[in-house]
């Protein structure tokens, strides 16, 4: 009769202790489907097959009565459309402008593109950024955000990230304008809206332009504002792993449709055909276009549309989870990034990241507390699928820093002087901040039981912190 409760005992003792000092991992559940992504269903597979099946799949063609010319895929009209609707955007039937295509609809405030890339270059383009315009940019972000802006010929400007929000710091924006400054680029950067208030009060002041880099941030909101309505244009994402995946596709949304019309002008020229019809002068443009071609597969738009019919139920399942899992991290003295209620600024989770400052928890163990590195090494151990950001800092890579300038080649402005130098050590607040990141699933489909696992991981590890390996 007591050799029951000294095994559970001894079981107990073995629970609270960390694995990577000999105890139990805590996540035993198979986290495969709990992180599948995307999640795939007979409606998007009758969706491709309805597109397949009729052998356009390319561009679109105008009615023969009209010259037959190529023109936007109603597939990639129609997700435009569906697009500016979830958006709050205009959409407009044809026939107001062409009476013979009445009942045509198109969204004059949306641009698909190919990719996000693709979006962002278009978008740089209608916004007038030129050989050596200056336009401010984070280091925490993906490359498109910044090396875009190279093949325009402008030069980026590297800003401090505020660490509330991992987007650009505004103080510091304010400090690097210059008479060049032409533009701003700031991204939504996992999800967590930047200070946009503040970034547009700069830009207004100084009369420049703010692009949101939304990829990340499909859903979320800014006092009340959607996230891409703020800004001068926006772009969102529609690659594989974000939260409106496709095959590959990107979105250009503006306020105004003319910004629209001269992205266009970039890499989509059968979109200047129909111009002729309201002798637009951009309609001189069609045969050429201005050299690329940034045109969106209609299959890519046939994966996106049935994927947006559930993407806010989708994205409200992840931040439950997330926001479930936050609330016992924060109790650890974890920062997890989690939206103010309230505030009308509320996040969504295309990655879950969270701050380990081992400053805070120092005098805890004996004055210097395990590095992050550590930490994650300790969670590991638990079963934990965690790691560091996947974002390296752009403003200390090879294409900025090596001496043989290839920035300047990409840009053109090999023959310019004046041009910055770019300093890896440059940025020490965000670099410092990028060191205190530890990224986690972002759980679209766990169970809570999965949740209460890894709660119960950092929980067996931060009880016995003093006690890790400092590195």
């Amino acid at each position: 009769m007591t050799a029951a409760p000294v095994a559970r005992n001894a079981n107990a003792a073995s629970d609270l202790l960390p694995a990577c000092l000999g105890g139990t991992p805590a996540v035993t559940l198979d986290q495969k489907e709990a992180n599948r992504w995307p999640i795939i269903t007979a409606d998007d597979e009758a969706s491709v097959l309805r597109v397949l099946r009729t052998g356009e799949l390319s561009s679109g063609h105008l009615p023969k009565a009209m010259g037959g010319y190529p023109c936007p895929h109603p597939e990639v009209l129609a997700l435009e459309c569906e697009w500016a609707t979830w958006m709050g955007l205009p959409v407009m039937d044809v026939g107001e402008l062409v009476p013979a295509l009445a009942g045509f609809k198109f969204a004059p405030n949306v641009l698909s593109c190919n990719n996000g890339t693709a979006a962002i270059l278009a978008g740089l383009h209608a916004m007038g950024v030129g050989p050596g315009d200056e336009v401010i940019v984070p280091s925490t972000t993906w490359w498109s955000s910044v090396l875009t802006i190279l093949h325009c010929g402008g030069v980026p400007v590297f800003a401090e990230t505020d660490l509330q929000t991992l987007a650009l710091d505004p103080e510091d924006v304010a400090k690097r304008i210059t008479p060049k400054t032409k533009a701003i680029v700031v991204t939504h950067l996992f999800g967590i809206p930047a200070k946009m208030d503040e970034l547009m009060d700069i830009a207004n002041r100084h009369g420049i332009k703010v692009m949101e880099d939304a990829s990340h941030a499909h859903g979320a909101t800014y006092k009340g504002a959607k996230i891409g309505t703020i800004g001068h244009c926006a772009v969102f994402s529609l690659q594989v792993n974000k939260l409106l995946p496709s095959a590959e596709g990107g979105l250009l949304v503006s306020n105004d449709p003319e910004l629209i019309i001269d992205a266009a002008r970039l890499g989509q020229y059968e979109r200047l055909v129909p111009l002729k019809a309201i002798d637009h002068p951009y309609a001189r443009f069609a045969a050429t276009g201005f050299g690329y071609k940034f045109r969106m597969s209609p299959l890519s738009a046939a994966v996106a549309r049935p994927q947006l019919t559930k993407m806010d139920e989708r994205t409200a399942r992840r931040t439950a989870n997330c926001v479930r899992l936050s609330k016992r991290l924060e109790t650890l003295g974890l920062d997890t990034f989690m939206s103010k209620p309230g505030s009308g600024t509320e996040r969504v989770y295309f990655e879950f990241l969270i701050r380990y400052d081992a400053a805070k928890y120092a005098a805890a163990c004996g004055g210097t507390a395990p590095s992050t590195k550590a930490v994650a090494k300790a969670l590991v151990a638990e079963g934990c699928d965690v790691s560091a950001p996947r974002y390296p800092l752009l403003h200390q890579q090879p294409v900025f820093t090596e001496a043989d300038g290839h920035w300047k080649k990409l840009a053109r402005l090999e023959h310019m002087s004046g041009l910055p130098t770019y300093d890896p050590a440059a940025l020490p607040r965000t670099t410092a901040g990028n060191g205190t990141l530890i990224k986690l699933p972002s759980f679209p489909s766990a169970s809570d039981e999965l949740l209460d696992q890894y709660a119960t991981a950092f929980e067996k590890v931060f009880g016995s912190l003093a006690k890790l390996p400092k590195e």
